[in-house]
């Protein structure tokens, strides 16, 4: 049994702890100097009036020559919802570089733009106002580039062609093997950049709003990069028998052991044992905003009739495997499909093979989460 204190740390759906905000010193307030004189208590007892020189009198009344220091306060605001033009394009194309925005840029500061600037404020310990003050312009200047007028505003030119119609070769393979992962492909893999594989990537590009060449050039490269894995060898030679799951391929990780395999990608989870598959399901994950860590993780929890403390809702057939990420039955995800999204965890919308995998699963067995 589990230390109360473990308990606590994995009592819902999140990504991790939020930072607190930072402390912030008080605003300096400048008071003007008086332009009478005042009786000092070292001068004047109380309800006395301290008697001066007519000289020394005379000279208080004349022009000071003194004067505080004047102070430029830096702005309170840089950005915030509700404002539009250039500036907001920028910070919308900073944001998406560290992917907290996604979808085409415009000049308006609505609320997906306020959720991203949260999202990235607190994700850094600032203090998640969806604001944009100068420590977190700052802080996104530093960890990104100056954005490119094309980009600004949404204007797509293919880059040079890294792999083209009639070319041969080992990356070509990896090319077929990647889209054949994601069901764009389904040929044999063999290498020759021929017409089939010109139109599986110009679908994949219509798909994902990149120019529709035929031609991979690097962005098309890194899109389909990010969405599927490594081929296998296996794959990479049409060797029959790599392990599916109805349409599901396996991380190699999910091929020994005991392993609930979960694909981002193709929205699946798998329990394989010894590297066969004993259930499936659709699964859905977290927002941008609360992302699903990708990864090799353990179960290491498991609580049947669980509610969330953080969100206090119900998370039936819980497996606990990365914090207070979880495998978990969702109401939300049978009633709204893939409209909705969790905080973190990996939603299944099937009850009834939830429980079974509950029943299926013990603490220690090996969960994998990738994103092909």
């Amino acid at each position: 049994m589990l230390a109360p204190l473990l308990v606590l740390g994995m009592a819902g759906c999140a990504p991790g702890p939020r930072a607190a905000p930072e402390d912030t010193a008080p605003a300096t307030v400048a008071v003007p100097a008086s332009s009478s004189p005042t009786a000092s208590s070292s001068e004047a007892g109380e309800g006395e009036t301290s008697v001066e020189d007519p000289q020394s009198t005379a000279s208080m009344t004349e022009p000071l020559t003194t004067s505080t220091p004047s102070q430029t306060a830096l702005p309170v605001v840089i950005l915030s919802p509700g404002d539009t033009g250039d500036l907001v394009r920028e910070l919308q194309h900073r944001l998406l570089q560290l992917d907290w925005f996604e979808g085409s840029i415009t000049p308006n500061f609505g609320d997906q733009t306020q959720l991203a600037v949260e999202g990235f404020q607190t994700k850094r310990g600032l203090p998640g106002t969806g604001v944009v003050d100068p420590t977190t312009w700052d802080r996104l200047l530093d960890m990104t580039r100056v954005p490119t007028d094309d980009e600004m505003y949404n204007i797509l030119r293919p880059g040079p062609a890294l792999l083209a119609t009639g070319d041969k070769g080992d990356d070509v393979k990896d090319l077929q093997a990647r889209l054949k992962q994601i069901a764009w492909f389904n040929e044999d893999v063999t290498g020759n950049y021929g017409p089939r594989t010109t139109a599986a990537v110009e679908g994949f590009q219509a798909k994902r709003e990149i120019p529709v060449t035929g031609e991979v050039d690097q962005r098309t490269f890194d899109r389909l990069a990010s969405m599927t894995r490594k081929p296998t060898t296996d794959e990479l030679n049409n060797v029959a028998g790599t392990p599916r799951a109805e349409g599901m391929t396996l991380d190699d990780r999910c091929l020994t052991g005991r392993v609930v395999c979960i694909s981002k990608a193709q929205r699946k989870l798998a329990w394989v044992v010894d590297g066969e598959v004993r259930l499936t399901m659709d699964v859905r994950f977290g927002s941008e905003l609360t992302p699903t860590r990708n990864g090799a993780f353990a179960v290491n929890w498991k609580s049947k009739n669980h509610v969330s403390s953080l969100y206090n809702t119900a998370m039936p057939y819980a497996l606990f495997f990365s914090g207070g990420q979880a495998v978990h039955f969702s109401a939300d995800f049978q009633a709204r499909g893939y409209n909705g999204s969790s905080h973190g965890c990996v939603n299944v919308r099937n009850k009834g093979a939830v429980s079974d995998l509950f029943d299926a699963t013990s603490v220690g067995d090996k969960v994998i989460v990738y994103k092909g």
